[in-house]
């Protein structure tokens, strides 16, 4: 079985693999649909009119982060790959570096969700409305703690964006603490490095599994999702031939029927997630299909797109519930919003994400 080739430079660019590209487009779009149907008032007034499917968006499109779990595990196994050395000041540095990439664009959508409340409050009373910050609260926010600090959110999904950033943290750090034992036994082969590694790592995930991901009081902790973060690590290993595939089927087989009988359908997201990319991978097509300027635009935008499309639903909403509308209109009102979104999403990627990762295109 050959090798995988994929490029793995510490700190770089990611190298654009379209078919990741469209499928962070799709969850990325899902879960602004989940929003539009979870918070109201134009989901509640259209709702007689598509039933069936405002109920699925409401319980099952919020699904979609965890192909965002999955894509963040490979991403970050592949950004450890490409580190000789895992030390203090290169795990300051790549830290540094995730937080310019994630956290700079975050911190500029704050103030759009900031703005977006103060006017929404304006047109309507919502529960969707979140009350002007404290100070404390917003130094929570930059600093990924509100979760952990029982802050409220400043605006919706950003949950997310927290809990990815102690994954990342917390996997570096496994990373360096394995590298540092391995270095107090100077005669150890480098190849027990990544083996250290991946065992600790695995350990850590099944305690996710059996454990954490079953307790809800562990739901802004890294630990909840590990599992799932894990099998994109393990997706990558498997398809650079660290460790074989029968071990990614075997953890995904494992998942997988966890989800199953224990009634928790995310991991079955997660695990689909996994296997589609292994198998557009392995047959080749996910470095050139879909050969479409207009998925690879959208997996590229999906970050800003997730970062400021509630707070434009949210403005959109307030400034339809001034008026009396039918179901139909309420559901023209939910489209017009996505398109928005994805409009606000497209010009955020160019003012702020763009010139923050340093893309050229």
């Amino acid at each position: 079985m050959t090798r995988v080739r994929i490029t793995s430079t510490p700190g770089a660019v990611p190298q654009r693999l379209p078919f990741i590209d469209l499928v962070r487009a799709l969850a990325s779009h899902a879960i602004v649909w989940h929003h539009l149907a979870f918070y109201g008032p134009l989901s509640d007034t259209a709702y007689p009119l598509l039933p069936g499917v405002i109920d699925f968006l409401y319980a099952y499109a919020r699904m979609a982060v965890q192909i965002f779990f999955v894509i963040g595990g490979f991403f970050t196994a592949r950004a450890l790959a490409g580190v000789a050395r895992l030390d203090l000041r290169i795990l300051g540095k790549l830290i540094a570096l995730r937080y310019r990439r994630v956290g700079f664009p975050y911190l500029a959508a704050l103030w759009v969700a900031i703005l977006a409340n103060t006017l929404a409050d304006r047109w309507m009373d919502h529960e969707s409305i979140s009350a002007a910050p404290s100070l404390d609260q917003l130094l929570a926010h930059v600093v990924f703690l509100q979760d952990l600090l029982g802050y409220e959110h400043l605006t919706a999904g950003i949950w997310y964006i927290a809990v990815d950033f102690q994954l990342v943290i917390l996997t570096l750090v496994l990373g360096a603490l394995c590298g540092q034992a391995l270095r107090l036994r100077p005669a150890a082969p480098v190849d027990q490095g990544f083996v250290l590694c991946a065992i600790t790592m695995a350990g850590l995930a099944l305690a996710s599994l059996f454990f954490f991901n079953r307790d809800a009081r562990y739901d802004s902790l890294a630990v909840y999702f590990f599992a799932a973060y894990f099998l994109g690590m393990v997706l990558y290993w498997s398809l650079q031939e660290k460790v074989s595939s029968t071990a990614l089927f075997a953890y995904a087989g494992l998942v997988a029927l966890v989800g199953l009988f224990d009634g928790r359908p995310r991991l079955l997201v997660a695990v689909g997630t996994a296997v589609v990319i292994y198998i557009a991978a392995r047959r080749g097509f996910w470095e050139r299909w879909p050969n479409s300027r207009l998925s690879s635009y959208m997996g590229r935008i999906s970050y800003s797109l997730f970062l400021v499309h509630f707070p434009v639903c949210l403005v959109i909403n307030a400034f339809l519930s001034r008026f009396t509308l039918s179901p139909g209109a309420a559901l023209a009102g939910m489209v017009a919003a996505y398109l928005v979104s994805v409009g606000v999403g497209a010009l955020f990627y160019r003012v702020v994400e763009r010139p923050c990762v340093g893309a050229k295109r």
